[in-house]
């Protein structure tokens, strides 16, 4: 990982409030990374850091906007995790609605551990990732050799 790390940003509908005020606190060090969100995170997100930023955004300054979870948002940043174009996740879940997309959802947390790419689903953890003072150098993580799994055989 770069210093400037790739950071999705996601969040359900009754998280989202949650994950706007975290950014509103968070914009300042959110600013010096490249950003990605599904759907309506995405526009809640830069909206969100506009209104706080002001006049005071870098040049060129935007969110990378995907699909929204439900169509497809959540399997297009698995996509984005494993081809190596995400580093962190801050994912705002909501643990206690059922969502239609919850099998996309489960693929998402799986291939972020996959990939060994730090993940926070809450605020708390959220807070612990941003603070982190790795957050601002290079980072070496270990990712596990799947070679193995890769060449073994499949019984026909």
């Amino acid at each position: 990982m770069e210093k400037r790390k790739r950071i999705a940003l996601v969040a359900h509908d009754n998280k989202k409030r949650d994950l706007a005020e975290w950014v509103q606190y968070n914009w300042g060090t959110l600013m010096g990374h490249e950003l990605v969100c599904t759907g309506t995170t995405g526009k809640m997100v830069e909206e969100t850091i506009r209104a706080k930023a002001e006049a005071k955004l870098p040049q060129g300054f935007q969110v990378r906007r995907l699909k929204s979870g439900p169509l497809g948002g959540d399997q297009q940043l698995g996509a984005l995790i494993a081809e190596g174009e995400v580093d962190i996740v801050i994912f705002f879940w909501d643990p206690m609605s059922p969502q239609p997309h919850d099998v996309d959802v489960k693929a998402l947390l799986r291939i972020a551990v996959l990939y060994n790419i730090p993940m926070a689903c809450n605020r708390s953890s959220a807070d612990f990732v941003i603070s982190s003072e790795l957050l601002g150098r290079e980072y070496h993580q270990r990712v596990e050799d799947y070679s193995s799994y890769l060449a073994r055989s499949i019984p026909r």
